[in-house]
């Protein structure tokens, strides 16, 4: 069981139930996302356990690296293309500038530096 903490703003003090062996916290956010929650993170450093223990192999370095470590080859032989009939032609993209939105009027608030009699007397020129 872990038990967050009270933050500034009231929130908090929430217990959740961690069931390692299950790969699940009551928060659901392990079982959602197959990582580690927080509450896992938090037991692990209480412990002094590793937290890597619970990540997924498909999430570890070596999943990744092996995953790019093909090499592929174009096709070089003649037998395996096909002859292509049409002509490809690529036009520059349009640089042509949109229209400007129409910008609403603004609504003179308390901070409005174009409104002089509004701002503070340190701040007027």
């Amino acid at each position: 069981m872990v038990k967050s903490p009270i933050r500034v703003s009231g929130t908090g003090n929430n217990v959740y139930t961690l069931r390692i062996n299950n790969k699940s916290c009551s928060c659901g956010k392990w079982k959602t996302y197959t990582l580690p929650c927080c509450h896992v993170l938090a037991v692990c450093r209480e412990n002094g356990s590793r937290t890597d223990t619970y990540v997924p192999e498909i999430y570890s370095r070596q999943t990744y690296r092996r995953t790019y470590q093909a090499n592929f080859h174009s096709v070089l032989s003649e037998n395996f293309r096909r002859d292509v009939h049409f002509n490809l032609t690529f036009y520059p993209p349009n640089m042509k500038k949109e229209r400007d939105r129409k910008h609403g009027k603004r609504f003179q608030g308390e901070m409005d530096s174009r409104n002089p009699d509004i701002l503070p007397k340190m701040w007027q020129m």
